[in-house]
């Protein structure tokens, strides 16, 4: 038995099955006492190995989406947020839009909690396993710029248009230059219906020309992007400006 055991060591080593080759001895141990059948221990081995795989699965994603903080649907408050459509959440929690390529566009005031569940979608994505990115607005012109000046701008475009979701985060905060502009109009256009975009804006459709520049490009960069988009207005009250308020009512007391 020894020799079949240390044979099979071998195979799950060759195999690259490393948690199996791990959990072996003490799984064959516990299949003794409880007499499993040959289906159970297996069973239990390869769910083992495909657990740990998942973890280390979700790791990799998370790492390559560079969330600036981690942000969960579970932990939003969404009695907050009171003309939020929670079925709508929940449903684009499933990555049904990804699949069909459609965009969600996060629109309203500062501190409504945009970022969040841009965020938390995204780790949903994560979680199923979906290439993600997550990139402030202003971030992702300055890095398209510095790679035109360093001659590898196709090879940045050609990445960051194999991201199954794009998240963009603030739209509106910063005007983009001309140049910087067109990149990003650029890296959207390439992605129409190819790719998911989120974005979240602290500006309306209207005022987006105040950003672009160039009302012609505006209007064709919205063309793209709201074509079967789900747009979500955030018009609650501010979490920030309330908990401020809070503090500073407590700091009084």
């Amino acid at each position: 038995m020894q020799g079949a055991t240390f044979v099979l060591q071998e195979n799950l080593k060759q195999l690259k099955l490393s948690t199996m080759r791990r959990e072996l001895d003490t799984t064959i141990r516990q299949a003794r006492e409880i007499g499993s059948d040959y289906a159970d221990f297996l069973m239990e081995l390869t769910a083992a190995e495909l657990h740990v795989r998942s973890e280390n699965r979700l790791k990799r994603r998370m790492r390559e989406a560079k969330f600036p903080l981690i942000k969960t649907l579970e932990s939003f408050d969404s009695k907050a947020a009171v003309d939020l459509d929670l079925r709508l959440l929940r449903e684009m929690a499933t990555g049904d839009y990804i699949k069909k390529h459609r965009n969600i566009i996060f629109m309203g005031r500062s501190g409504t909690g945009k970022s969040h569940l841009a965020t938390a979608l995204g780790i949903e994505a994560c979680r199923q396993n979906i290439r993600t990115r997550f990139v402030s607005c202003y971030g992702l012109v300055n890095e398209l710029i510095e790679a035109r000046e360093e001659h590898i701008l196709q090879r940045l475009l050609a990445r960051y248009c194999r991201y199954e979701l794009l998240i963009l985060d603030e739209l509106g905060y910063i005007p983009f230059s001309k140049e910087g502009a067109e990149l990003l109009f650029q890296i959207l256009a390439e992605r129409h219906e190819k790719g998911s975009v989120i974005i979240t804006t602290n500006l309306g459709f209207a005022d987006w020309s105040q950003v672009f520049g160039d009302p012609i490009m505006t209007g064709a960069l919205l063309d793209r992007l709201t074509h079967r988009a789900h747009i979500i207005p955030c018009d609650w009250e501010s979490y920030r400006l309330k908990q401020s308020l809070a503090d500073k009512k407590a700091e009084g007391k």
